[in-house]
């Protein structure tokens, strides 16, 4: 899939009693978050891009295809969107390879440059021992992955998930998560995916849409908006920033791989991996300490000189720090949780040089 650079929205108008009015820009590749709380109007503006809704004051383009404007409005059927729901909706009465060809006519599309292939989309979600099987012997796992390849196999511009792990138990998502990893690493598709868990959110996107009450909050790469002390997920109790990282070093009498990120190296516990892969790193604020000078005899392995570049009160009694790794404070951004007590015991403020121990780093691929 080539040639698409930005996906742009805009839609302004009442869907009963509730007023959507969101606006955003996002590049039309990767992963996207639309992120925000149930009810906050992630589903009307997926439904708006998919054309299931349309609002008199309504934008969407992805590049220079315009689907929607004041005078263009591109019906459903003739947008080239896979939609995949909550709910799998698998045909009961045909097998797993008739829902993946369904739309498709029932041939098998071979993979080209500018096609999606049966094969390539069996192998990806694991479906070669599913395909002869009917969707009443599957579990809810298997059947949202048929869900998904038939959505693939529809040959879409762009992927649209709205919660497609929210009726999966937490062993389930985790078992369908791995596969959600491999189709980001493996196909240049756009996707928007839907979700309130900022876990997934997290695990898979490269950028995210922020929303509250109708309207955006902020669009942009995902930890950009993670680190912004202006922005709610800086403050809360799970605050995390995930940081793209590359593989420079493995020490096998160990298990532990270097991994390189702009201004600093983390080393993290995991299988052997070889030198240039990328990986997906997340900290999460609460496992970040300060010192102001480098400890010594620590259990801590990953310890980065970085500097303070904001602050802000979490409540009464915590602080809520950005830190840029590196000396000068230029690297990636990272967050630190720490009490009001340790933040003036060790007189900590904007633009000093300190030290952070990042007692926890959370591994997945990217």
């Amino acid at each position: 899939m080539t040639g698409l650079k930005t996906i742009r929205a805009a839609f302004t108008g009442m869907l009963g009693r509730f007023a959507l009015n969101a606006a955003f820009s996002v590049p039309a590749s990767g992963v996207t978050g639309l992120f925000g709380p149930s009810g906050c109007g992630k589903t009307a503006v997926l439904r708006c891009l998919a054309g299931l809704q349309r609002l008199s004051e309504g934008y969407c383009a992805i590049d220079d295809d315009v689907w929607q404007d004041g005078k263009v409005f591109r019906p459903a059927h003739e947008r080239p969107v896979g939609y995949v729901f909550q709910e799998a909706s698998l045909f009961p009465h045909i097998s797993v390879t008739g829902n993946l060809l369904y739309a498709t006519r029932g041939r098998r599309p071979s993979s080209q440059a500018d096609q999606i292939g049966f094969d390539e989309v069996v192998s990806l979600l694991g479906l070669a021992k599913l395909l002869d099987r009917s969707p009443r012997n599957l579990s809810g796992g298997e059947r949202q992955r048929v869900a998904i390849g038939r959505a693939l196999l529809s040959q879409p511009k762009l992927l649209l998930m709205d919660e497609p792990l929210s009726a999966l138990d937490r062993q389930t998502k985790d078992e369908i998560l791995p596969f959600l990893e491999r189709l980001h690493d493996s196909l240049s598709l756009p996707v928007i995916y839907v979700s309130h868990d900022i876990a997934e959110v997290e695990r898979l996107a490269d950028h995210l849409v922020l929303m509250q009450a109708g309207q955006v909050l902020a669009a942009g790469p995902l930890s950009k908006l993670q680190s912004d002390p202006a922005l709610s997920l800086a403050g809360e109790r799970a605050a995390a920033v995930t940081l793209d990282a590359v593989v420079s070093a493995y020490d096998p009498t160990y298990g532990l791989a270097t991994l390189d990120v702009e201004g600093g190296r983390f080393s993290v516990p995991m299988a052997q991996s070889a030198v240039g892969e990328h990986r997906r790193l997340t900290i999460a604020a609460s496992d970040v300490s300060l010192t102001r000078k480098p400890p010594q005899a620590t259990t801590v392995l990953n310890i980065l000189p970085a500097r303070i570049l904001s602050v802000t009160r979490a409540g009464e009694y915590e602080m809520v720090a950005v830190l840029g790794l590196g000396a000068d404070g230029a690297g990636c951004r990272i967050l630190t949780r720490v009490t009001r007590r340790s933040w003036d015991g060790l007189g900590l403020g904007e633009g000093m040089a300190i030290y952070a121990q990042a007692k926890g780093v959370s591994l997945a691929r990217k």
